[in-house]
Parts: structure tokens; C-alpha cells; sequence
């Protein structure tokens, strides 16, 4: 193999792997969504916020060593798959579930009180496991788009705003910029549109949207301090393993 094709090849597999991980850590993000809020010191976080701050760091590597048009490319493949994610969620749930003689056991969850789902729907005496799992998180993905479209292009904008703007310089000041802007826009709006119809009917308080909205950007501001050193070094081996001039990072379209 000639050395040119080898180096193409390695910088493909490597933004094939950043590609993953960021899907990957979207579409955790969709699918278990608020199915379960956990406590992390004073914060209560929902578990799909774990993996998220993830996504920034991918973003910020494939600003910095394949340029703006591919992080706005991955950015927009996101897109379509969390629109692919809810138009099947949609769709499943449109169609009628088996007779009762054939439900598993599994299917119905027998209630003890009646509950309020997160879509506003009271439900009472037992729900299809489907049903709870739709309505937990068609809402989020709903939201997670939202933000996801403002969060992760207000990234990748703000990172290469930053990135022109010190010339090339302070790795630090651009990872960390963008991202604590984008995750704030993030934070704020997912919260805001999930639970903004249970605001609405007064099943959920405005403090607690507070509280929610707080415990999310201090987790992912925490994590993106945290991966300031994962992003430094990511850069400076990926340079070399890639076999990135400072021309070539510079002049990234």
C-alpha cells in the first residue's frame, strides 16, 4: 500500500471511531433518556445525561484534526438518526400490541396508584412496559433534538470562532469556551422542553426544573474541565499518528 493511501486510511479509521463514540453516546442518550434519575453528590441527573458530555469532546477532536465542515457532517448524521430514532419509536407505538392471551409477562405493569406519564397521560391499574418506556423517552428525544441542534452546532461554531480568533492557539480556550456555552444552551433547553407540559399542569414545580436544569450543566461543566486533558492528549498523539502538519490543522475546511 502506498504510504499516502495508509496515512488516508488510518485518519479515516480514526474519525470512524471518534464517529462512534459520539452516535453512540446520542443515542444513549435517547433511549434511556429519564427512564431513571440518579443522585452524584447534590446532583440529581437523569441517566442519559451520563454519557453526553462525550459528545463534545468527539466534536472538539474532529474540529481540531479534520476541520469544521466534518464536525458539522457528524454533527448533522446525528440528526438524522435521532430523527430516525423517534419516527420508529412513533411508529411502533402506532401499532396495535397482541391480544392478551399473547402478552408476555413482561408487557403489563400493574400500578399500585395511578401516575402521571411525562406526556401529561394519567394512567391507572396497569400499563403496557412499552407505553411507559414511549412516554419517558419520545418526550426527551423530542427535547434532545431540540438542544441537540442548538447545543451541538453552537459547539463546533463557537470552538472554531475561538480557534481563529487566538490563531491557532490555547487548545485549552477553545475546548473549554465552546463547550461550556453549548452545554449551558443544552442543559437549558432539554429540560425545558421535557417537563415544560408537566409545568404546565402543575405536576412538576419550577423548582425542580431549576434544580434539574442546575444539577445537568454542573455535571457537564465538570466534565468538560474534566476532558480538557483527554483533549490535549488526543491531540498531540492523533497529530502524529495522523500525520498532521500544523498547516493541514490550520487550514482545516
Amino acid at each position: 500500500m502506498h504510504p499516502s493511501d495508509e496515512i488516508r486510511e488510518r485518519r479515516e479509521r480514526v474519525f470512524l471511531v471518534l464517529a462512534g463514540f459520539f452516535l453512540c453516546a446520542m443515542t444513549m442518550l435517547n433511549i434511556i433518556g429519564i427512564t431513571r434519575f440518579v443522585q452524584l453528590g447534590p446532583m440529581a441527573l437523569a441517566v442519559g445525561v451520563l454519557p453526553y458530555p462525550l459528545t463534545f469532546l468527539c466534536t472538539d477532536l474532529v474540529s481540531e484534526l479534520y476541520g469544521r465542515s466534518r464536525a458539522n457532517f457528524l454533527v448533522t448524521v446525528g440528526l438524522i438518526l435521532n430523527i430516525f430514532i423517534i419516527t420508529t419509536m412513533w411508529v411502533a407505538n402506532q401499532v396495535p400490541s397482541v391480544g392478551p392471551e399473547n402478552q408476555p409477562p413482561w408487557q403489563l405493569i400493574q400500578l399500585a396508584e395511578d401516575i402521571t406519564l411525562p406526556n401529561g397521560d394519567t394512567v391507572s391499574t396497569s400499563v403496557e412496559l412499552f407505553t411507559l418506556l414511549y412516554a419517558t423517552t419520545s418526550g426527551a428525544v423530542v427535547a434532545s433534538m431540540i438542544a441537540y441542534i442548538a447545543a451541538q452546532y453552537c459547539d463546533v461554531f463557537l470552538f472554531h470562532f475561538w480557534k481563529q480568533l487566538t490563531q491557532g492557539k490555547h487548545l485549552w480556550l477553545r475546548n473549554n469556551a465552546s463547550t461550556l456555552v453549548s452545554q449551558g444552551v443544552d442543559s437549558f433547553m432539554v429540560i425545558t422542553v421535557t417537563f415544560g407540559a408537566q409545568f404546565i399542569a402543575g405536576a412538576i414545580s419550577g423548582g425542580t426544573m431549576l434544580v434539574l436544569m442546575a444539577s445537568s450543566y454542573t455535571f457537564k461543566l465538570l466534565a468538560a474541565l474534566a476532558d480538557t486533558l483527554p483533549f490535549y492528549a488526543g491531540v498531540h498523539y492523533l497529530k502524529k499518528y495522523l500525520q498532521l502538519t500544523d498547516k493541514e490543522l490550520t487550514n482545516a475546511p
